[in-house]
């Protein structure tokens, strides 16, 4: 199997949607072809179980900065205050090595700094096809109300050409400094032995124990059918989850790709959160119809949704990809995490093909004090919403949750790069998410909307990673039934070069 990209809100496999012979379509065929393996694997730091003393080397806080207290605002990487965001372009080339992999951090959404392996403290070193930056995630880690970084590696040390990688996750602590390099850690950490299983694919960070610090949470989507590690439970060593756990007991299949996609919210208030885990892959019933696993690790107890379970909106259908993309957000301020999930591959127009790139649908289920409740999930799709769909839209292919008008209920932005497009839905106290006042904003070229973010008090960022662009849509306090943001505000916030797919993955507060 090709080695490939899955970040948190891509795709299943290349299977389910084939790649096109152009650049990768994002997120719904992000494969990455194969480079020629780098010679020898690289001597690794060993990985502490708590936050590492940062090294000699590592960049030195500004005297005003070293007496400057971390924030504790979502984002925040330097606890200035103002939210920061991440982005990766795992086909940059480092060090004459192609497809190594960066990320750039936006300080302020203004001051860039790239992150790269071959920087100072940064154990290991770039290699050709790392892929650095197949997946993000923040949160904080060690308790200090600094935002940390965690960096996806999922094609480190390959152990042959036309093969997997193993995987690591790098991980950055913030300071009020900015981001310093920390641990490396990779299956071993988590008490399994290494191969070719992607660790790191994708990422995601929630407080699942209710200590008040992140744990990181880990896809390894080519452990046998998939799996989930958790890294960082208070009293307890870090651990893998899949689908012939115990307690989860659900069948496996090879190509499930359980854990390419992850999202954590706590769902029925209880100030701890559970873990949503995408396997866009799995074949039920139907060949890549999809499904999504919702993890409460603390209970151990595991419900999977499919678009077949009772009370959920639509229908199962080979290669619908149900839960290619993860968002959670409170649509209806109750206090409880909702989970939207992107249904990229659903088709709506007529005679189309087998494995065609879909139409696409996304589907809501609102969070109870008893959990996720499919009684009351929803279905959008621009049958419904300003737009026309069309077979290769993939509306639903990325997801991003958060308060763009300030009222105190979150917005969802759905990518639909395909058409190049996002398309925005507020939400209301009322009733959740609505069609009311929807809006459809359109750019240029480049797989726009591949990967989304909302970052607090600056408003909605919208990647087009083929061309290697960035686009704030600012937002606006606006109560009610209102998206947020206005077309008219939209600004070029970052470029790079399409070639590095300089976007491919997007980390603000609300992300893919």
């Amino acid at each position: 199997m090709r080695a490939m990209l899955l970040a948190s809100a891509a795709l299943a496999t290349a299977l389910a949607f084939p790649a096109a012979p152009a650049l990768p379509a994002f997120p719904a065929a992000p494969a990455l072809p194969v480079s020629p393996a780098a010679p020898g694997p690289p001597t690794r730091t060993a990985s502490a179980p708590g936050p590492p003393a940062w090294p000699a080397s590592g960049p030195v806080p500004a005297p005003a900065a070293a007496f400057r207290a971390c924030s504790g605002v979502p984002s925040d990487f330097d606890g200035d205050g103002r939210a920061d965001l991440a982005v990766a372009a795992p086909y940059t080339e480092v060090g004459g090595h192609a497809r190594a992999g960066s990320v750039t951090v936006l300080y302020g959404m203004r001051t860039e700094r790239r992150l790269t392996q071959d920087d100072p403290g940064v154990p290991g070193e770039a290699e050709t096809g790392d892929a650095f930056g197949s997946a993000l995630a923040t949160g904080d880690f060690d308790g200090d109300r600094c935002a940390d970084l965690a960096v996806g590696v999922s094609e480190e040390d390959r152990p042959g050409p036309g093969s997997d990688g193993r995987g690591v996750v790098q991980l950055f602590r913030g300071s009020p400094g900015g981001l310093r390099p920390g641990a490396v850690l990779d299956a071993g950490d988590l008490g399994r032995g290494r191969g070719p299983d992607r660790f790191g694919a994708a990422l995601a960070a929630g407080d699942l124990d209710g200590d008040g610090d992140d744990e990181l949470v880990i896809g390894i989507p080519g452990l046998g059918g998939g799996g989930v590690g958790v890294h960082g439970t208070r009293g307890r060593r870090p651990y893998v989850v899949t689908q012939r756990t115990r307690w989860v007991g659900q069948r496996e299949r090879k190509t499930d790709q359980f854990g390419s996609v992850l999202a954590t919210g706590d769902f029925d208030g209880d100030g701890r959160a559970e873990i949503a885990v995408g396997a866009p892959a799995d074949s039920l019933r139907k060949s890549g119809e999809g499904s999504v696993t919702v993890l409460d690790v603390r209970r151990r107890e595991a419900l999977r949704l499919t678009q077949d379970s009772p009370g959920v909106a639509g229908a199962a259908e080979p290669w619908d990809a149900f839960g290619a993309a993860l968002a959670t957000g409170d649509f209806d301020a109750d206090g409880r995490a909702d989970l939207a999930v992107g249904v990229p591959g659903e088709g709506l127009t007529a005679n189309q093909r087998a494995m065609d790139y879909g139409d696409g649908t996304v589907v809501t289920v609102r969070g109870s004090a008893r959990g996720l409740r499919t009684a009351t999930s929803e279905a959008f799709s621009q049958r419904g919403l300003d737009g026309v769909p069309r077979y290769f839209d993939r509306f639903g292919a990325a997801l991003a949750a958060g308060d763009l008008n300030g009222d105190g209920d979150d917005e969802l932005a759905i990518g639909a790069p395909g058409e190049n497009a996002v398309q925005v839905l507020a939400g209301t106290r009322s009733g959740g998410l609505t069609k009311r006042n929807d809006l459809l904003v359109t750019g240029r070229g480049g797989d726009f909307g591949a990967a989304l973010a909302i970052v607090p008090g600056r408003g909605l960022v919208v990647a087009a990673p083929a061309s290697g662009r960035l686009v704030l849509l600012r937002g606006g306090a606006r109560e009610g039934a209102h998206p947020g943001v206005r077309p008219a505000t939209a600004r070029t916030l970052a470029t790079g070069a399409g070639s590095d797919l300089f976007g491919y993955a997007l980390r603000g507060s609300g992300s893919r």
